[in-house]
């Protein structure tokens, strides 16, 4: 009797999932224009040879969002939990999380002396 409530959950969730999945299928569009169906990749247009180079800006952006996405989803949490600590604790979270800062801000600094924030 304990699960009843996951179980009325589980099946409210697959209910919703099926309905939406047969509402879509119902009410999208059967014929798409040509330009909807057109391959699309990494802001041009697709090519035949693999091999082909990509430009290197492509990656240093990738890693900035990386980076970004990082700091965000650690420094929540941290700021959190840093409320509740005891003060020696808290003081060593602290430090800990400026260090972190300092190298994602070293890393940040390189980035923008490469020219990987100027974009032609």
């Amino acid at each position: 009797m304990n699960y009843l409530p996951i179980v009325i959950f589980f099946a409210i969730a697959a209910a919703l999932g099926a309905a939406f999945i047969l509402a879509a299928a119902i009410v999208a569009p059967k014929s798409p224009d040509p330009e909807k169906l057109s391959a699309y990749e990494c802001g041009f247009n697709a090519f035949d040879d693999a091999r082909m180079k990509f430009d290197v800006r492509f990656y240093l952006v990738s890693i900035l969002f990386i980076i970004f996405d990082l700091e965000v989803a650690f420094l929540f949490p941290w700021a959190v939990a840093l409320m509740k600590m005891p003060h020696a604790t808290a003081v060593f979270a602290f430090w800990s999380m400026m260090g972190f800062l300092g190298v994602l801000t070293v890393g940040f600094v390189y980035e923008w002396r490469k020219g990987a924030l100027e974009w032609e």
